[in-house]
């Protein structure tokens, strides 16, 4: 099969489009024909050998995906034939291909209102959020949030999630993302090219920090005493929060099959949208990468596909995934 190989920690460059053999699913694992995997921060920190979770080399990247159970091992309810999504293992390893092993319990089945490629932008992501929300965050109707990073794909899920719960959801975003963030349902878009949050909100009960440095130090200083700071991109500063009279967590997404089904289920009800950004084929994965780095691209989750360019997807297909 092909896929994307990474034998030495490096750059871009280490990625190489090549033959690999097939895997094979054991206990508890599907082996999954892929028609699509989702692009994130984490393939790069897995690729430069930074990840927090130690990795073995020869790998192959890539934790998001979407396609059809081809094989399964003992131990699983899903059968050949199913269409899933979800992630790969605990590694975030192995989606970067035409086959990949992912855990079951790490999978969920894809709705039939929802495309591959949407449903590869989900699974990381979209859990992230509802963790941050729900399990963290722990939103009702009386508290005031502020989210951190609103366009950004993490960011973006987080502010509609907490809009079904908060009585006020504040959000922060670059000068050409503010229209799109309000229109994910944020009651206060903050530019932060042009404004301080400090200078803008106060007394807040929670912040979702996507964006980490800076930003998250100065967060404190907004929160009511006993708010919390959750981030996903960076551990706070646990002396800075005590000062503060607040709490704050960071932590590692859990991705988990019924979490992946409410997302689903949300989407293509029209309750949650999920943004799919460029599209390219599994052998331009150096391509996605750069784009990752910096290089420009469209606003959302970048999406590798295992059988056509988007050019060669019908409209259709995209029809559910796109604000």
């Amino acid at each position: 099969m092909k896929a994307i190989s990474v034998r030495e920690f490096g750059g871009v460059e280490a990625l190489v489009y090549k033959n690999v053999p097939q895997p094979v699913p054991g206990a508890g694992e599907v082996l999954v024909r892929l028609a699509a995997a989702g692009v994130g921060p984490w393939d790069a920190w897995v690729r430069e050998g930074r990840s927090l979770v130690p990795q073995k080399l020869p790998l192959i990247p890539g934790a998001d995906l979407a396609g059809i159970v081809e094989q399964t091992g003992s131990g699983v309810s899903f059968r050949a034939g199913d269409a899933v999504f979800g992630v790969t293992n605990d590694q975030f390893t192995g989606a970067y291909a035409q086959y990949a092993v992912a855990s079951a319990a790490m999978l969920a089945q894809k709705p039939e209102g929802l495309s591959f490629p949407a449903a590869a932008s989900v699974p990381v992501v979209g859990c992230t959020a509802w963790q941050m929300v729900f399990d963290h965050g722990r939103i009702d109707r009386t508290r005031r949030v502020l989210v951190h990073g609103g366009a950004g794909n993490v960011g973006a899920f987080a502010v509609q999630l907490a809009k079904r719960q908060a009585a006020e959801v504040i959000a922060t975003a670059l000068t050409a993302d503010v229209e799109f963030v309000r229109s994910l349902g944020a009651d206060v878009v903050i530019d932060a090219q042009l404004t301080r949050f400090e200078a803008a909100v106060s007394e807040v009960d929670v912040v979702f920090d996507t964006v980490g440095g800076d930003t998250q130090d100065r967060s404190f200083s907004v929160l009511k005493p006993g708010g919390i700071l959750v981030s996903s991109a960076a551990c706070p500063n646990q002396t800075t929060a005590a000062r503060y009279g607040v709490s704050a967590v960071f932590f590692l997404v859990s991705v988990q099959s019924d979490t992946l089904t409410r997302l689903g289920a949300l989407i293509v009800s029209g309750q949650l949208k999920t943004t799919v950004g460029e599209v390219l084929p599994l052998a331009q994965a150096s391509l996605a990468h750069e784009m990752l780095a910096g290089r420009p691209h469209r606003r959302g989750k970048i999406v590798l596909t295992m059988e056509a360019p988007l050019d060669a997807i019908a409209p259709s297909d995209f029809s559910k995934e796109t604000a």
